[in-house]
């Protein structure tokens, strides 16, 4: 059983982006996308080196934080603050696992770091698109990306969030 997507939408994507100063639908949905695809909304934690609902490995989670966030005082602040306080100090990549709202500051930071261009049109292969050049550390071929299509259609109904 994974997470409804409006709830993730509405509960943890929105108001993360909003906390980090994005607001735009592109980029609400392209996150979600990203957690449909990466773990089936949560069904599966693990995958391979990654973890969590969007599937972040934890070189990339370091490689993040040292070469992006890091650089900027304020954003870290607002990152660590998301992130609890005991147990980030002790096994920072758990948090990528545990706590949904880090792990979505994280991945959309991953999109920022590699120099995300949002598109214009936010439709299903638009998004696509974006995931598939920012998101991703190697190259896929044009069955993943069918996947990736596929997957998040099928994990949306006429009345998710995506149509909202």
């Amino acid at each position: 059983m994974g997470i409804n997507s409006r709830e993730f939408m509405d509960y943890i994507i929105r108001p993360t982006l909003k906390l980090l100063g994005v607001e735009s639908e592109s980029a609400n949905k392209l996150m979600l996308a990203t957690a449909c695809y990466q773990s089936d909304m949560g069904q599966h934690l693990l995958q391979n080196e990654a973890v969590g609902v969007f599937g972040i490995s934890e070189d990339l989670h370091q490689e993040v934080w040292d070469k992006h966030i890091a650089y900027d005082c304020d954003l870290a602040s607002t990152v660590r603050g998301m992130a609890s306080q005991h147990e980030f100090t002790k096994a920072p990549h758990i948090e990528l696992v545990a706590n949904l709202r880090y792990a979505t500051a994280i991945a959309w930071l991953v999109y920022q770091y590699r120099n995300l261009a949002l598109p214009l049109d936010d439709d299903i292969e638009s998004i696509t698109d974006c995931w598939q050049r920012y998101f991703l550390s190697q190259p896929i071929g044009i069955k993943e990306r069918n996947e990736f299509v596929k997957h998040f259609r099928k994990l949306h109904s006429a009345e998710s969030c995506i149509a909202a």
